[in-house]
């Protein structure tokens, strides 16, 4: 299992026990290096002091504050240690809310919760409590030089935790307004048959990212001495009338249907034909290949 990064007790009322945080998700990107351009050497940064002029060992750093315009207080490890608060080490749950009362945009970063050694069964508890009354635990926990409010809920098979964003830090934009008295019903009646249209079960496996992989392939093509083909763009014109795009859009999602149902019906009628006009209506076929061979 991958490392935590962080390791306490998660409070419950009066019922406390170990856990562990271990990152859930991560962002996989192609990531390139900074070359110079006449020998294709590495570039390295160098940190630099700008007083002495001159460049410093990192070992020689330290953390600074600065309180007032070119003036800075040094703070090391074991100042920020002396100050950190109890849920340093101690997850405490606040309070349970509905699940359908959070709101995904102030979810941030996602961990799988484990139990730690002794914890097993009590975790298990709040597990199944939670999975059972569809409410979500809301705890404060500190890690990385701040404290979190961190969502807790049920996910498949453990529970599931997410830092979330203060009220401060999301952007409040008046503007974002949607005025649905724009929408016609008809309008309206086409679009859900297009959602319904296009429903599926979520299989979140059968995503993967084009960009990522296209990038990949111009790397093994440029290594391998090969031409780079562009990939293919597509134009999308604004849409004029909504309900002839949607329309269009239900007839298109309609056509593999349409093709589909009339081959399964030939086949049947096929399927439900006599056997013997089946073999009737082979054999003068046969017939026909041996006059033109003959």
């Amino acid at each position: 299992m991958a490392s935590s990064v962080w390791k306490g007790h998660l409070t419950f009322g009066l019922v406390s026990f170990p856990v562990r945080l271990f990152s859930a998700a991560r962002s996989e990107t192609i990531s390139f290096n900074l070359l110079h351009k006449e020998d294709h050497s590495r570039i390295r940064q160098v940190t630099y002091c700008q007083a002495e002029d001159k460049p410093v060992e990192r070992s020689s750093l330290v953390k600074g504050y600065e309180y007032e315009k070119d003036h800075y207080v040094e703070i090391d490890e074991e100042d920020i240690k002396k100050v950190a608060p109890k849920t340093a080490k101690v997850m405490e749950i606040l309070e349970f809310v509905k699940a359908e009362q959070v709101d995904p945009i102030y979810l941030e970063s996602s961990y799988y919760v484990a139990p730690d050694e002794g914890g097993e069964k009590p975790y298990a508890l709040l597990f199944q409590a939670l999975r059972e009354s569809a409410y979500y635990a809301l705890a404060k926990v500190a890690m990385h030089n701040r404290e979190h409010i961190i969502v807790l809920r049920p996910g498949a098979k453990g529970i599931l935790s997410h830092t979330m964003y203060y009220q401060d830090e999301i952007r409040q934009v008046d503007e974002f307004r949607t005025d649905t008295s724009l929408v016609k019903d008809k309008e309206l009646a086409m679009a859900k048959m297009l959602i319904s249209s296009l429903e599926a079960d979520f299989e979140p496996q059968k995503y993967h990212d084009t960009y990522r992989d296209n990038l990949q392939k111009m790397i093994e093509a440029k290594v391998e001495g090969r031409k780079v083909v562009a990939a293919p763009t597509e134009h999308v014109a604004p849409v004029i009338d909504i309900m002839e795009a949607l329309k269009k859009s239900l007839a298109e999602k309609r056509k593999p249907a349409q093709v589909a149902t009339a081959t399964a019906g030939s086949t049947e009628a096929l399927a439900d034909a006599p056997q013997e006009e089946a073999a009737g209506e082979a054999a003068p076929k046969k017939r026909t290949r041996k006059s033109k061979v003959g």
